[in-house]
């Protein structure tokens, strides 16, 4: 039986538009995009993993809504990720990369221009099919 990894993902927003992340190479999903966050760990709640997760990727703080945006779950070759996505407002800090190669500043409209990790997509078409923003 797969390993079953529950993480969370920021949509974080500034400016009326939508940070989005590639991830770095030597990692699952090389160089695909997705929106930052990671694996929510033991006795941690999802709001309190992706503060965490955000202050150790790209050194920033952000406000986070009270409900999640979305939940998927996607089984890849190494597991199944259950990822549930979360409205953020940057707070503090502009983001510092650590862990993925670069990220860009998007309006929905642009969403799909990129390539997503599977698990982002349900959110990214939500997004659009909503034009949020």
């Amino acid at each position: 039986m797969k390993k079953e990894i529950f993480v969370v993902g920021a949509i974080i927003i500034r400016d009326g538009k939508i940070l989005c992340c590639q991830r770095g190479e030597g990692r699952a999903l090389a160089r695909l995009w997705e929106f930052p966050g990671g694996k929510i760990e033991k006795d941690e709640s999802p709001v309190e993993a992706l503060r965490r997760e955000l202050m150790e990727e790209l050194r920033i703080q952000v406000e986070i809504a009270d409900h999640q945006f979305e939940s998927t779950t996607y089984e890849y070759d190494f597991g199944i990720v259950t990822l549930k996505t979360y409205f953020c407002h940057l707070k503090t800090g502009d983001p510092v990369l650590t862990e993925h190669i670069q990220s860009i500043w998007l309006s929905t409209d642009q969403l799909d221009q990129l390539d997503w990790a599977p698990a982002d997509i349900p959110a990214v078409q939500k997004l659009i099919q909503q034009g949020i923003l």
